[in-house]
């Protein structure tokens, strides 16, 4: 089992900046993908960036320019640094990864974005 500890969530006016971090312990083998997911009330939960071991990254559209996946490999962390924040940014944030074909998740942390 993989374990997924979230942190960063909270409350920023539009134009802010947040910044969510995971770190992942436990039956570590070979983590493939980590990246974020969120699900805003009264929608399905949707992938906002992804990254490999490789260092490559996906970004959904509505986010690229605006944030900024990093990992730590030695350490099996993941950071998403959250610019300029707009309303419909605001969602429960949850942590993933996917080790040899199986995913993973965090408990989520919410992020709201609200004057």
């Amino acid at each position: 089992q993989v374990q997924l500890v979230e942190s960063g969530g909270g409350l920023v006016q539009p134009g802010g900046s947040l910044r969510l971090s995971c770190a992942a312990s436990g039956s570590i083998f070979r983590i493939n993908v980590m990246g974020w997911y969120r699900q805003a009330p009264g929608k399905q939960r949707e992938p906002v960036a992804f990254i490999t071991n490789g260092g490559g990254t996906n970004y959904v559209d509505s986010v690229k320019g605006r944030f900024t996946l990093s990992r730590d490999n030695a350490k099996n962390t993941v950071c998403l640094q959250m610019n300029s924040l707009k309303p419909e940014d605001t969602a429960v944030y949850y942590c993933y990864v996917l080790q040899e074909g199986r995913p993973y998740w965090g408990q989520g942390t919410q992020v709201t974005v609200s004057s």
